[in-house]
This record gives structure tokens, sequence and C-alpha cells, in this order.
């Protein structure tokens, strides 16, 4: 595992953003039903706290956020690698997105009317799972909600891919159950609402999960 994860994985998609947006060009229209239907309870969990934003956080392409703007939200993506924000610009010219970091936000306390994180948390180190959580409870309105997704496996699992799309990367990715997920929202303080754990279809090969939510009134940010 390199020193600082953060720039193996920035470097890694900077180099395969334009393969990754043509292998995925319409996430999460495309995608499973039930996916949609976690994003859309989601969306009018977030609708309520309208005007406050939503971020994308791990916003790659930009299909996700064009989704979620779809339904009515105010929102922006928030991404590593930036090639893949000036790709997602690029596509999606009405809409805004950063450059940026879910273990730290360049945000205000308590600004966002919710967050997304889809299969992005899976390349945050386990011990730096916690600091991710706690900048999510941090930027969040109270009562605001959080969608992740992320495919699910044993505690402690990881893979490191050093080849993708046929480019030199060094991405690491770490499986978790939504237990353990769970928990470290818990201990951000983020109370948990909903979760489901679908099977694989297709050429998924892990099972999908989901957690939803949300920041609690009263809670203090760590």
């Amino acid at each position: 595992m390199p020193a600082d994860f953060l720039e193996a994985t920035r470097a890694s998609y900077d180099t395969i953003a334009a393969a990754y947006a043509e292998r995925f060009p319409n996430r999460p229209a495309e995608g499973h039903p039930l996916d949609r239907a976690l994003i859309g309870a989601f969306a009018e969990l977030a609708r309520a706290h309208a005007p406050a934003p939503v971020a994308d956080l791990g916003s790659g392409p930009g299909s996700v956020t064009a989704h979620l703007h779809g339904l009515g939200l105010t929102v922006f993506g928030v991404d590593l690698s930036p090639v893949m924000v000036a790709l997602a610009r690029r596509t999606h010219p009405a809409l805004r997105f950063h450059v940026g970091s879910m273990t730290a936000l360049d945000l205000p306390d308590g600004t966002l009317g919710g967050i997304a994180a889809l299969y992005s948390l899976i390349h945050v180190p386990d011990e730096r799972l916690s600091e991710a959580c706690a900048e999510m409870a941090r930027v969040l309105r109270p009562g605001a909600p959080v969608l992740l997704a992320f495919q699910s496996g044993d505690s402690a699992g990881r893979m490191r891919l050093s080849e993708r799309f046929g480019r030199d990367v060094d991405l690491t990715y770490h499986w978790r159950t939504p237990e353990a997920v769970a928990a470290a929202l818990a201990e951000a303080g983020l109370r948990v609402t909903a979760r489901t754990l679908r099977e694989p279809v297709g050429e998924e090969r892990r099972p999908r999960a989901f957690l939803l939510a949300e920041r609690p009134a009263g809670l203090t940010p760590r």
C-alpha cells in the first residue's frame, strides 16, 4: 500500500479517466432498478433540506451527479482526479465539479443537505475510514441524509490492481461488510436508518451494499 493512498488513487484515475467514462457512460440510469430506487429515496430525503446543496463524493465522470440533478437536487461533484473533474465538466457543463478529497472537504460545517458517495469509499483504507465519516458528519445539516454504496466483502478484505483498461495503475480496493461501515458511521455520530445488500448481477462479482444514514440534530462535529 503506498504511503499516500490519495496520490496513488488520484494518479490512477487520471490515467484511466477516459476509458472509465467510456465503460460506464450512464450510471446509474442504466443500473439495477433497486439501485435507482434507493437513490430516488435519498433524493426525496435530501429535497427536504433544499435549498442546501448535495455533494456527490467521488463523482468521477459525473453521471451520478447528473442523475441526482435530474431528480431535482442542487448538486455538485467532488473527485480526487483533476482529469475526471475536467471530463465531467465537459460532459455536464451546467453542473459544478471540484477537485477534492472526502477525507478533508473544503466546505463549512453544517452546510450540505445530503451526501452521496457511490463506490468511492472503497479506495479509503481502514485507518482513514473514520476520518472520512467524520468529515461527512461535519459538513451535513442536522437531519440531512447520507447514501453510501460499495461492493461488500469480508472485513479487512483487500485487492490491489496494477493494471486496468490496459493502463498501469496503483489502485487498492477495500471490501467491507455493511456492519463494518455502519459502525464507522455510528462512531462519527451519524445514525444509520436503512441498509440493503443485493446479490451481484451480470458482470458484477460482489454483493452491492447500500447504507442510508442521517446526521442527528444536536450532533457536535469532531
